[in-house]
């Protein structure tokens, strides 16, 4: 396989406010994408509309904006018409979750082959401050002046929902994350989201100050690997158990909790429950916030079912194209 670098697939100059999520996004983006490999010419990157959606013009792949909240859709045909193309789907909270939440949960359930992102940052940017599906409750903006009233999506609860295979989380400016999550998507055969935590500067500023530093990472948060335990800390001092059907933080060496007491983070399992609870857990509540891959599962994929269904409908007709069908019928010819 060719070797690329990330400026390979760097064009343009992006507009976007300075400390904006969507920088430290982008240029990991790019990062990722050289190291999976894949040529850019081989490669669609598709948006919807807002802050996060310019990201197409700043990629040297073949790109495309649509409109607003359709970006799956479009997606989603583009994959099943061209099979052998990598899409990557760039939506933010307001485009992928309001007017885009049908097409998104559909795209889930279908597990159509593509890699969803999914960047929030809890406002819509673009429209100057308006609170999004993913507001806090209390939230005030310029829509919600008394703060909002309504309780927020959570996109992992949505992707679960709908049956999603995949689900990976990261804080936008944290590169080595962003980047291995983008990679295990890549890998993953079938519909892969993943969620993108990061500040709006202008409008939201500070929505993820407990995650957005290194030093905050260490202490509120933890990162969950197939196969190893779950362990978090400044020195991995705490640890994840499962209590019924929920999980509890410990602290090992306290009432005798050893590491072989604490669960392994099994991302592979069919069943979606405790990825929902490492999904859903929050400071608030006394428990990190859990990012990397958190569910990643092999099921047949839409795309390639419906291009396998194509070819048995084939074989069993005995026309394959226009001409065929014309000759199947009476024919006659006009001198």
């Amino acid at each position: 396989m060719t070797a690329f670098t990330a400026n390979q697939y760097k064009i343009g100059q992006p507009r976007w406010c300075p400390g904006c999520g969507d920088h430290f996004f982008l240029a990991n983006l790019h990062k990722a994408m050289a190291e999976i490999g894949v040529p850019p010419h081989e490669i669609a990157v598709i948006s919807g509309i807002g802050c996060s959606s310019r990201l197409p013009y700043y990629m040297n792949t073949y790109a495309m904006q649509t409109i607003h909240g359709r970006a799956a859709s479009i997606a989603s045909g583009a994959k099943v018409v061209n099979p052998d193309l990598t899409i990557w789907q760039i939506s933010g909270d307001g485009d992928g979750l309001a007017i885009g939440g049908n097409h998104f949960i559909h795209a889930l359930r279908r597990n159509i082959n593509i890699n969803m992102v999914l960047l929030n940052n809890r406002i819509y940017g673009l429209t100057k401050g308006q609170y999004s599906p993913t507001s806090p409750r209390g939230f005030v903006s310029k829509s919600s002046p008394y703060g909002t009233v309504e309780d927020p999506f959570q996109p992992a609860e949505l992707c679960f929902g709908a049956r999603g295979h995949f689900f990976a989380r990261a804080v936008a400016n944290d590169g080595p994350s962003v980047i291995a999550i983008l990679q295990a998507a890549y890998r993953h055969k079938g519909a892969a989201l993943c969620e993108i935590m990061q500040n709006c500067v202008i409008f939201n500023n500070g929505a993820y100050d407990p995650i957005y530093t290194r030093d905050g990472r260490k202490q509120n948060a933890i990162y969950v690997e197939h196969g190893k335990p779950l362990l978090f800390g400044e020195n991995n001092e705490y640890g994840l158990m499962q209590e019924g059907f929920g999980l509890k933080v410990v602290k090992l060496g306290e009432n005798g909790i050893t590491e072989k007491d604490i669960l392994v983070h099994n991302a592979h399992e069919e069943d979606s429950t405790l990825h929902a609870k490492l999904a859903m857990m929050d400071n608030e509540h006394g428990f990190p916030v859990a990012l990397g891959v958190i569910r990643d599962v092999e099921a047949p994929t839409y795309d390639d079912m419906v291009n396998k269904q194509i070819e048995e409908v084939k074989e069993k007709k005995a026309y394959h194209n226009f001409t065929e069908l014309l000759e199947t019928n009476d024919i006659w010819e006009v001198k």
